[in-house]
């Protein structure tokens, strides 16, 4: 056990702040603990860019103020805590904050967006879709990981994202048009949106959480300029290139998809409400 990588998280979507305080804080602290007790070489802690809430400081550094949005959001920013804590009593590690990651078996929200596009309906987005929005393919954090687990940086914390983003017309666009769908970008008002998507939350008959309908219609990116220059790590995949690839891989794998409804990035959500709206 030289070298741990923590990225196991209770979702958004699962809701119950106990459930989520349970895994992402306790869990995290018994991590922590066990790493410490056996004299682990390094850890990784996978946190996220939803401590920063919706973007105010463009790109968003890793010095920017934290403002989390929901219990998910909560429970990473006292993860970060607890690793600088331990980092303080002499365990070697240090913290990413991924924007989005998306890759093949890692769908969550985007399998919406997938199937409208694979039965050419429309697309539904928040906004005009006019706004940027950085992704980040699992290959390209899988790359950092591997870098920091074995650089002499120590107690660090990192912002990672796609060096090349477009805005959500652009990157969905691309796709549309490479699989030759019928499928056309349809806007939604965001404010009517969020608020709808607010009540369906609370309900549980949405896994959209309020950090992706607050955060979707607006430009979000962060800055990661820290990991190039003291990781060399260079992200290969552009948002075009990871959509595609991650489409093309749910074209390919769809039946089995569905046939895997749970709560997790790896198998397809249960949309309840909001299958009705794509098919229209």
């Amino acid at each position: 056990h030289e070298y741990v990588v923590h990225a196991a998280a209770a979702l958004p979507i699962q809701v119950a702040k106990k459930s989520i305080y349970s895994v992402n804080i306790d869990g995290t602290r018994n991590v922590l603990e066990a790493c410490l007790h056996h004299k682990v070489k390094r850890v990784i802690f996978i946190s996220s860019t939803a401590v920063y809430g919706v973007p105010k400081h463009l790109p968003e550094m890793e010095t920017s103020p934290l403002y989390p949005i929901g219990f998910y959001g909560e429970s990473k920013v006292a993860g970060e805590k607890l690793c600088l804590e331990y980092a303080k009593k002499g365990l070697s590690m240090n913290i990413f904050r991924p924007k989005t990651f998306l890759g093949t078996e890692r769908l969550g929200v985007f399998e919406l967006w997938f199937e409208a596009i694979f039965k050419g309906r429309r697309v539904y987005i928040l906004g005009k879709g006019n706004n940027k929005y950085q992704l980040l393919a699992v290959t390209d954090l899988v790359d950092a990981i591997e870098k920091a687990l074995f650089t002499k940086v120590d107690g660090e914390i990192f912002n990672v994202g796609a060096k090349d983003f477009g805005t959500w017309r652009e990157d969905l666009g691309a796709v549309i048009s490479y699989d030759k769908s019928k499928s056309r970008i349809t806007s939604l008002p965001t404010f009517p949106s969020q608020l709808i998507l607010g009540v369906l939350e609370k309900l549980h008959l949405s896994p959209i959480a309020a950090w992706h309908y607050k955060t979707m219609p607006v430009d979000s990116y962060v800055s990661i300029e820290k990991a190039e220059q003291l990781l060399d790590w260079h992200p290969k995949k552009s948002n075009q290139e990871l959509l595609l690839e991650s489409y093309l891989w749910y074209k390919k794998n769809r039946r089995e998809v569905k046939n895997r409804i749970g709560n997790t990035h790896r198998v397809g959500w249960n949309f309840k409400v909001l299958n009705w709206v794509s098919k229209f």
